[in-house]
């Protein structure tokens, strides 16, 4: 059984790649494993502020509750892309990284779960841009170990 990896966030521009996984999924008789990568800096943000709000109301928010949060609005997006319209089985994973690791853990995550395919959501930038920041979607194409799929927002 191959699988495809879709990183996702929520975007219009990930709804469209995760509809254009699905359908090359259903074609190939995939599964299809969804990505949610988190940013460090807002997750530990979103933590503090957690910590905040349940010293307040003496009530405590684990650093769980994010990633459940998270976890579940990734599920919410596959019900609404995926379910309905394709036959296919389905999963998610949700990492926390730093922004300059998001092509590694990407490609980590296709490893670790015999991943074939990634899809990925790519930013348009001039050769300057990637020289002075880096391309995230050129590292993931770079080192995953499989096809690469790269929407443009």
């Amino acid at each position: 059984m191959e699988h495809a990896l879709v990183v996702v966030d929520g975007t219009d521009a990930h709804r469209d790649l995760l509809r254009e996984a699905a359908e090359n999924a259903s074609g190939t008789d995939a599964n299809l494993l969804l990505l949610m990568l988190l940013d460090e800096s807002e997750y530990e943000h979103d933590l503090d502020t957690l910590e905040s709000i349940g010293d307040v109301e003496n009530v405590s928010y684990g650093e769980g509750t994010i990633l459940e949060g998270a976890e579940q609005d990734a599920r919410d997006i596959a019900h609404e892309v995926v379910d309905g319209d394709f036959d296919l089985e389905w999963d998610v994973l949700v990492d926390v990284v730093e922004e300059d690791e998001r092509a590694r853990a990407v490609v980590q995550a296709g490893a670790d779960n015999d991943c074939d395919h990634a899809f990925i959501v790519g930013q348009n930038r001039s050769p300057t841009g990637k020289a002075i920041f880096g391309d995230f979607a050129q590292r993931v194409i770079l080192n995953f170990d499989g096809y690469v799929t790269v929407a443009t927002e």
